[in-house]
């Protein structure tokens, strides 16, 4: 079994979950990383709170700097300072202003903020015009990442919580859904609609799903054509049944008015024949039902054909029959007690149709990898439409198209099946002229 259902839930839980928890991973610092930075109008808000704090230090009015900075110190509610720095070079190189106008007294506007700060952090707006900054503390409603706890929550617990219960639901309904549908086939079918069938509501699966889908229709289709079968077995034998055992009855009720004699060859013969079409339909019946095991053995098709061919010229001296074989003809993983009965009835029947001297010809011959025999006789022939009709039990020829309306019995339909149990076959043609041509392919292996 190639267990294509299981590497495909491997598939989709181990691959599908790694690939989904790294992109949430990405998705989640990407989140965090978005929103660390200050929003753009509180930006807006600092730098202009700069350059007012700029304007007030250039007037050198320290008193008016003084006032607005209180002012807005009680209007954020924060710190809030105005500091300057000068560099004294001690020792070494000159100093380079790039150098020393990097340091800070705190954080840029435009830099991230970290969200997992207790403290809002100190930010500073430098002056344009003068080595000078506004240092502020960042109000509280200016803090980036409000929400993050929230959306981290959302991003690392609910959407992955909710991505796996949508997950599960759709495992289930790709495993549940054909298993629902054996459950109706089966239900179904043990109402008696052996017509049902799973596998065409699965669509294109290949898994072991679709193969227990497959294993079920061939289950149910064997089931219903062995049921379909034996009630036509049935119909068919009660149907045959009905004239012998008239006869029988009639032969009863007059046994003591006519001749005795007469009437017991009648019932002895009609016994025999009610008695020959249960031990065929029985036989038949188990065939149908049962997958015939014989041993297999090699036979030699001359050595068997020489035997049927004398009983059948001892039970029918007035008939011409002609065999025409090769010296041997050993077939391998066979079995006799199969060919015999198949070949017998067939040779029986061409015996049966065939006129009073007429002539039944065998042809043995090697064609490859498989033997075939051809039986002909010199009866009636079978209309074209019916050629395949006459292996199935109980066959009976439209009245209406042959005079007397024969029926096959069930020697064909016996044959066809013993033969198919050694992997041979056999088809019926007509000759140009009168006759009938029975064919039988048996393999040599």
């Amino acid at each position: 079994m190639k267990r294509i259902l299981l590497w495909k839930l491997c598939f989709i839980l181990a691959t599908g979950l790694v690939s989904f928890f790294y992109f949430l991973h990405i998705v989640t610092i990407k989140t965090e990383e978005g929103m660390s930075f200050i929003a753009e109008q509180h930006r807006n808000q600092l730098n202009a709170w700069g350059r007012q704090a700029e304007t007030l230090y250039l007037k050198e009015n320290k008193a008016a700097l003084q006032a607005w900075l209180e002012t807005l110190k009680r209007q954020e509610k924060t710190y809030v300072s105005i500091a300057s720095f000068e560099a004294l070079h001690i020792a070494g190189d000159t100093l380079d202003k790039n150098i020393v106008g990097a340091y800070h007294f705190g954080r840029s506007v435009e830099w991230k903020i970290h969200l997992y700060f207790d403290e809002n952090p100190i930010m500073e707006v430098p002056f344009t015009q003068t080595n000078a900054s506004l240092v502020i503390r960042l109000p509280d409603y200016m803090r980036p990442g409000s929400y993050w706890i929230t959306t981290k929550f959302l991003l690392q617990v609910i959407t992955p919580m909710a991505l796996l219960l949508l997950l599960s639901i759709m495992l289930y309904r790709h495993i549940i859904t054909p298993l629902q549908q054996l459950e109706k086939a089966t239900s179904e079918f043990s109402r008696g609609n052996f017509s049902v069938r799973v596998g065409k509501y699965l669509g294109r699966r290949k898994d072991e799903l679709a193969d227990l889908a497959k294993t079920f229709d061939t289950m149910v289709a064997r089931i219903g054509e062995l049921i379909g079968n034996q009630r036509q077995l049935i119909a068919d034998l009660s149907h045959e049944l009905r004239t012998p055992l008239t006869r029988l009855d009639i032969a009863v009720a007059n046994f003591e008015h006519l001749d005795a004699s007469d009437h017991l060859a009648r019932i002895e013969r009609e016994s025999k024949h009610i008695r020959k079409l249960v031990e065929d339909s029985l036989t038949l019946a188990w065939l149908d039902n049962e997958k015939l095991i014989l041993q297999q053995e090699s036979v030699d098709l001359v050595d068997l054909l020489d035997v049927l061919v004398d009983d059948a010229r001892f039970e029918f001296p007035e008939h011409q029959l002609e065999l025409i074989t090769p010296n041997n003809a050993i077939v391998h993983n066979s079995n006799h007690r199969a060919l015999a009965p198949a070949i017998e009835n067939v040779i029986r029947n061409a015996l049966r149709y065939t006129p009073s001297r007429g002539l039944v010809q065998i042809l043995l011959t090697l064609n490859d990898s498989y033997y075939v025999l051809e039986i002909t006789d010199q009866g009636p022939g079978i209309p074209e439409q019916y050629l395949e009709k006459i292996f199935e039990p109980f066959f009976r020829l439209d009245k209406a198209r042959i005079a007397n309306g024969d029926s096959f019995g069930l020697g064909l339909a016996l044959a066809k099946r013993h033969l198919a149990s050694v992997r041979a076959s056999i088809h019926a043609k007509n000759k140009s002229e009168k006759g009938l041509k029975v064919v039988i392919i048996i393999p040599c292996e």
